[in-house]
């Protein structure tokens, strides 16, 4: 399907890996141009080489999304090249920080991981997105649903990222600005599989998570995560807002005895 997306940038935080990478190279082979804003600016190389050599555009910034004037810096920094039409949150990371293992200190500095620079990334795209209707996608987790344990903050930051969906989709309708989420539960990236393999019996670990993934009992794949994302982004969910997309093979919402 042709998204009419051709020479569109689109910001997409954390895009140098995992669900971030992928959503880059659905992005680029689209024609669109993803801009990739991560802390690493090796990564960040890796994945713009990445998407050239696969036939693609891309740009790559800087920036320690933990640091508010980093995130402000960053915008500035895109608009100084280009126009922007739409924005990925995506970055985080599930860091266990917990009721019982967790302290005010790593509960907050959780919460500047995985919220505060959503807020913010939204905030300084805006007046950029006010002139191009452009659209925003936060990517959440189903733990924001189901709970976890032991991941106090990244649950908290889900239940936010969810919040701010709805709240920016009221928000920005007088700027014909969509805002949607896609909501992820059991996907398998490079740190789903490093974390597996800290496991006792990883592979049968693995077996028993996706015996109860509904779906053709098997993990979702990043490139499945892209496609929603990416058909968001554009035109041809025009009319869609304020939505949760879960993405998850039915692990959130089916009746587990299937």
């Amino acid at each position: 399907m042709n998204l009419n997306l051709k020479d569109k940038i689109i910001v997409v935080t954390g895009g140098a890996k995992g669900i971030g990478l992928g959503i880059c190279k659905v992005l680029a082979a689209e024609g669109a141009v993803p801009v990739i804003v991560g802390r690493a600016e090796a990564d960040n190389q890796i994945a713009v080489d990445e998407i050239k050599a696969e036939g693609g555009k891309a740009i790559a910034v800087v920036a320690e999304l933990t640091n508010p004037n980093a995130c402000k810096n960053a915008v500035e920094s895109i608009i100084a090249q280009c126009r922007i039409d739409g924005l990925v949150n995506n970055a985080g990371i599930n860091d266990g920080v917990g009721l019982e293992n967790g302290n005010y200190e790593s509960f907050v500095d959780s919460l500047h991981k995985n919220l505060i620079h959503y807020y913010l990334m939204a905030k300084y795209v805006l007046p950029e997105l006010k002139k191009t209707k452009g659209s925003i996608v936060n990517i959440g987790s189903k733990v924001a649903d189901t709970g976890q344990g032991n991941t106090s903050a990244y649950a908290a930051s889900n239940g936010g990222r969810n919040a701010l969906t709805r709240e920016w989709a009221v928000e920005l309708l007088k700027y014909s600005i969509r805002v949607n989420a896609v909501i992820v539960a059991e996907c398998y990236t490079p740190l789903y599989d490093k974390w597996i393999q800290t496991l006792e019996n990883p592979e049968e670990k693995l077996k028993e998570i996706t015996a109860n993934i509904p779906f053709e009992n098997r993990m979702t794949t990043v490139e499945e995560i892209a496609n929603t994302t990416v058909f968001l982004l554009s035109e041809k969910a025009s009319h869609t807002t304020g939505q949760f997309i879960y993405v998850d093979g039915g692990y959130t919402h089916l009746d587990r005895s299937l």
